[in-house]
């Protein structure tokens, strides 16, 4: 009898090694779940990034649009669309580290790295090719925009000496607003002991409004310091 025990219980020692894989295989899975709320985490934080400009235009200026032109849907409310800065540099053509400063200056302005502008033709007069390198310009859209105008408005314009308002007549007709500025020492990025020379910009303000009375109001609404 005590031998027939003993050749029954044997089987149970064998099948339990059996168990240990399944264990194993729930260890794996666990570390590969984790990546996943890690990135949920960061997809939050970026999410939670939002400019104090795009909120006052959700918040209020879209309800006084809406308001105002009585639009039938609220795809037709005006909005920011792209902001262009544009810097020339005429004097690249005699010195290529004039167009090396302009782009340095242009990205700490914008934050993000500009295109080189090229000349569409020749002109015999300015010692200017066809293709030579002659500007920078920058695009901007999204949180950069917002961000970018808000300097513009509460920080930049301001510093302009004997600043009196922008102009009212800079619009193209078509809800774009073209702004000159004299001096890139205005923006806060710019250290004045560094600047090898005083160079201007356009700033082309691009908006979804379909004439010039709706893109004043966006951008008058948004802070814009427009000349009373």
């Amino acid at each position: 009898m005590a031998e027939e025990l003993k050749e029954k219980k044997a089987p149970a020692k064998k099948a339990a090694p059996k168990a240990a894989p399944k264990a194993e295989a729930a260890s794996e899975e666990a570390p590969k779940a984790a990546p996943k709320a890690k990135k949920a985490s960061k997809g939050n934080k970026k999410a939670a990034i939002i400019s104090r400009v795009q909120v006052k235009y959700e918040n209020e200026v879209r309800k006084a649009l809406l308001e105002k032109y009585q639009y039938s849907s609220t795809m037709q409310i005006p909005a920011l669309s792209k902001i262009v800065i544009n810097i020339g540099v005429g004097d690249a053509t005699q010195d290529s580290k004039k167009l090396e400063e302009a782009v340095s200056e242009l990205t700490l302005i914008s934050g993000q790295k500009p295109i080189i502008t090229k000349a569409k033709k020749s002109i015999a007069t300015f010692k200017l090719r066809e293709g030579q390198e002659i500007g920078c310009k920058v695009t901007l859209r999204g949180l950069r925009m917002y961000d970018f105008f808000d300097k513009l408005v509460s920080i930049a314009l301001p510093r302009v000496r004997d600043f009196r308002g922008v102009s009212k007549n800079a619009f193209d007709g078509r809800g774009n607003y073209t702004l000159g500025i004299k001096e890139q020492l205005i923006f806060p990025e710019i250290d004045y002991d560094k600047v090898a020379k005083v160079r201007g910009m356009d700033i082309v303000i691009v908006t979804t409004a379909k004439n010039d009375a709706e893109a004043y109001t966006l951008l008058d609404l948004l802070g814009m310091p427009f000349h009373r």
